[in-house]
């Protein structure tokens, strides 16, 4: 059974979606800010306007591109003192693109941790020869958080690509695994994030993966919510987890207000991660979240 979660998170997590050119619903905004973000120095400066207003816990991508971020802030640790790092992977398109370029060992040999090298290596090595799903899961695991290397990391996420994939496909043992792994050699919180909150509890309960951490989409107009707002509002209500919202703004279709309001209303919450590009929308959003989620109030 996999121990039940202790650790606060933040209210506000910021996230990454527009770094990468990501717009659910605009892919005239997603081109436009994919450019204005080629230079790592103008993500330092959204981060550096975030941790500002106060949001210092960045929930990111293990984008190649966030290699730039970790290594910017390992080299002025000072500067960046009490930033703390949510990574969520995988991030596929780096394994096609590095296997592609490089070759299936080469991919290999680019993604292992430095640290604990022969380890990996003798758990991917005999995993593969006895189709050892569990050693070769934690060896990727692995791989995806060397860039982090050194950096606070006390919530690790699965992403909702592989989280419904695999629960669609009914392998729901691999979130044991990830969780296990996590917590033993990372000493993190495991989080999965998905698109079908409901079913995922379930899938959850069933392996023994007590009061987890789930991010998904949470907004009044039920956007990208598979299953509904009903069944999404009875979990929140009723079930043993943490939950985190996502989209809470349903992709600028909602007003800040209107749409925080109603999220910072629902019981259960533990925290919303938003992106934003610029210093007044990130305030805006601070603020807006300090005025309608009372901290005073503990027991929601």
């Amino acid at each position: 059974m996999t121990a039940t979660t202790t650790r606060t998170m933040d209210r506000l997590l910021f996230g990454d979606n527009q770094f990468f050119g990501i717009n659910h619903m605009s892919e005239e905004k997603a081109r436009s800010q994919q450019m204005r973000f080629q230079d790592t120095d103008a993500i330092m400066e959204v981060l550096d306007a975030a941790r500002d207003e106060g949001v210092s816990t960045f929930m990111c991508t293990t984008h190649d591109r966030m290699q730039e971020v970790c290594d910017l802030v390992r080299a002025d640790r000072a500067h960046y003192a009490g930033m703390t790092f949510y990574p969520c992977m995988p991030y596929a398109h780096k394994y096609a693109n590095a296997i592609t370029e490089e070759g299936f060992l080469g991919a290999v040999r680019k993604f292992l941790p430095d640290t604990g090298l022969m380890d990996s290596v003798a758990r991917g090595t005999s995993s593969f020869a006895r189709k050892d799903i569990e050693g070769i899961s934690t060896l990727l695991i692995d791989a995806e958080l060397k860039m982090f290397s050194g950096l606070p990391t006390p919530v690790i996420w699965m992403q909702n690509v592989v989280v419904d994939l695999l629960s669609g496909l009914g392998f729901t043992e691999a979130f044991r695994i990830f969780a296990d792994h996590v917590r033993a050699r990372y000493d993190a919180e495991p989080g999965f994030i998905t698109m079908n909150l409901p079913r995922l509890l379930d899938d959850l309960d069933a392996v023994g993966v007590q009061n987890p951490i789930v991010c998904s989409n949470i907004n009044k107009l039920g956007f990208r919510m598979s299953g509904g707002v009903d069944g999404y509002l009875d979990a929140i209500e009723k079930r043993p987890f943490r939950a985190v919202a996502m989209s809470v703004f349903a992709s600028g279709a909602l007003p800040p207000r209107e749409a925080l309001e109603w999220v910072c209303g629902l019981p259960n919450l533990e925290s919303i991660v938003f992106g934003a590009s610029s210093r007044a929308n990130i305030a805006s959003t601070a603020q807006l979240v300090e005025e309608l989620w009372p901290r005073e109030d503990d027991s929601r």
